[in-house]
């Protein structure tokens, strides 16, 4: 008796885990299809669809959701509509996706490597995390803030998948790599949609504010830019000594 309830149990808790991320997903979209007005949910989806397709990241998908506004269809007089997302439930959707997938991961880790396109792309960041000298390494020191801060701040790629991938590298336990990833991307989400609304709102006051915000942050990404190349320069100096 006590050996079919362990081999019950055996072949159970993995399939838990294997499908409950994909339950929670589907509870998800059909809570959000409830409570998100008919004009606005087909948007949202499809935002949340494109979360997955590189380059886009949180950094252009959220401002885009709280966009709205009508849109001249080319040669037609026709208005199209497009609607705007509540800031708070862009943002959150947002924050779900990288939730679930990062739930489905720290389960399904070895699984996922067997997957096509996803295996190879876990290789990929593996290999970057073990060689590169100054893409990943400020993450390990950190541990848990460090997974924090990389999801949370829109870094290329640094949404559940990699953040899932970096706390398996620097051997952090599933559930607070689970944890550090959940946070990350709920503040990192948040603080996107306020000031993205906020900008928003400022482009239709007053142009003038917003074009002077607008080139304070180029002149900041450009300056984040220059660094980054100035660093990486001296690892190759390195490397090439």
């Amino acid at each position: 008796m006590l050996e079919k309830i362990k081999l019950k149990s055996v072949f159970t808790i993995p399939l838990i885990k294997l499908f409950l991320p994909f339950v929670i997903a589907l509870f998800g979209f059909l809570t959000l299809y409830a409570i998100v007005d008919r004009e606005s949910v087909g948007k949202l989806f499809l935002l949340m669809f494109a979360y997955f397709i590189p380059p886009l990241g949180k950094e252009s998908i959220i401002p885009l959701g709280i966009e709205g506004g009508n849109l001249p269809i080319p040669l037609s007089d026709k208005i199209a509509v497009i609607p705007s997302i509540d800031p708070l439930v862009m943002a959150l959707s947002i924050a779900f996706v990288d939730i679930v997938v990062a739930l489905f991961l720290v389960w399904n880790y070895d699984l996922a490597k067997k997957i096509p396109l996803i295996g190879k792309f876990i290789e990929k960041v593996e290999k970057i995390g073990r060689t590169s000298s100054d893409m990943y390494s400020w993450v390990k020191p950190l541990r848990f803030f460090g997974i924090v801060l990389f999801v949370m701040v829109p870094f290329q790629g640094s949404g559940g998948v990699v953040g899932s991938i970096l706390g398996r590298l620097i051997g952090m336990k599933p559930w607070n790599t689970f944890l550090a990833i959940s946070a990350g991307s709920i503040i990192g989400c948040s603080l996107i949609a306020y000031f993205a609304d906020r900008i928003l709102s400022l482009f239709e006051t007053n142009f003038l504010q917003f074009l002077l915000v607008f080139i304070i942050i180029v002149i900041i990404g450009i300056m984040i830019y220059m660094y980054k190349k100035t660093v990486k320069n001296k690892d190759q100096d390195k490397k090439d000594l």
